[in-house]
């Protein structure tokens, strides 16, 4: 029985609806700053760094959803023991299409919110990567959301950033 299966019956509280619903806009924002690039553009580095919005998305979906969600808050031990360190997620294999990545983003969204929503704000979270970070930082779902809300929406602002230096499109512009 996973933690989700016996969390499954807790209706998600107003304040676990609300958070999820603002991570939900970040997520559309970083899908949607994407739309209409093809597949070269998607791959095309176009700040020092050499990060390309393909390699943001998966690692979004790897780094920051899956590992934040299935793996720490959850505990899911077939994503702990899978998971790389470095910075392997930010490099797509060139065989791995870009369909296959935004998808996959979708996916881990996905399996995020059950686990959200399977949950209480306050629940302790299952699992902490003492190896990476030292002592816990983050003690509850509502630290995760809090802290994975500001990193989606940081890397959304990188995304904004690449999209305009690409083509000059821009996601919202308030004047």
């Amino acid at each position: 029985m996973t933690v989700t299966d016996k969390l499954s019956d807790i209706t998600p509280s107003s304040e676990v609806t609300g958070l999820l619903r603002i991570l939900d806009g970040q997520r559309r924002h970083v899908l949607g700053i994407l739309d209409g690039l093809d597949a070269k553009d998607l791959r095309r580095p176009v700040l020092p760094s050499g990060w390309h919005c393909l390699g943001m998305v998966q690692h979004l979906a790897l780094d920051v959803e899956r590992f934040w969600f299935r793996a720490v808050v959850a505990g899911d031990e077939e994503v702990i023991h899978g998971l790389t360190s470095g910075d392997e997620a930010w490099k797509v294999a060139p065989k791995v299409s870009a369909v296959e990545v935004l998808d996959g983003y979708r996916r881990e969204a996905e399996l995020a919110d059950a686990i959200i929503t399977a949950a209480p704000a306050e629940a302790a979270l299952a699992w902490w990567p003492h190896d990476l970070f030292g002592d816990p930082h983050l003690h509850t779902l509502r630290d995760v959301l809090l802290h994975l809300i500001t990193e989606t929406a940081c890397h959304a602002g990188h995304l904004d950033a690449a999209r305009e230096l690409i083509d000059g499109r821009r996601w919202l512009v308030l004047t």
